[in-house]
């Protein structure tokens, strides 16, 4: 039995989730507010993507924080199952002061993914670029849409 589960193992490692939506959202944080939708997870997952390859993200807690505090606009992004809350509940504070609108995906590993990265990531700044600039203007526009927490 137990060497049917490693191959499983060993192919959910190269890019595919191991995890689906559903599943993942098990795992939330209780301050996971506004949580992105499976189809808005998707696109920002998308932008993601396409913004590592222009160098356009900023990756990791002080990264990010030290941008936000420095007046850099963009779309900020929290994985959802991030554990102690602590590393990183003040962020969406800081968002929310400076009017740069966030939300929540249900995984670090699968943003760390989407970043080309191997190790999991709990928060993304997404900065704009013309060359990606429909993509990032449609998922500004849906996170912008996102009810915020009380």
């Amino acid at each position: 039995m137990a060497r049917d589960k490693q191959p499983e193992a060993a192919a959910d490692g190269e890019g595919t989730p191991e995890r689906s939506y559903r599943e993942q959202l098990d795992y939330l944080n209780p301050i996971a507010q506004p949580l992105a939708s499976r189809k808005l997870t998707r696109k920002l997952y998308k932008c993601i993507r396409k913004a590592a390859k222009h160098k356009q993200i900023r990756r990791g807690v002080k990264e990010v924080q030290k941008f936000i505090n420095k007046g850099e606009k963009g779309i900020t992004v929290l994985a959802g199952d991030t554990q102690p809350i602590d590393v990183y509940c003040h962020i969406p504070i800081m968002c929310e002061d400076r009017s740069i609108p966030y939300a929540y995906v249900p995984s670090k590993s699968d943003l760390g993914a989407a970043a080309g990265s191997k190790r999991p990531t709990c928060v993304i700044m997404i900065k704009p670029h013309e060359e990606y600039q429909e993509t990032y203007d449609e998922c500004l526009e849906e996170v912008g849409a996102l009810p915020l927490p009380l």
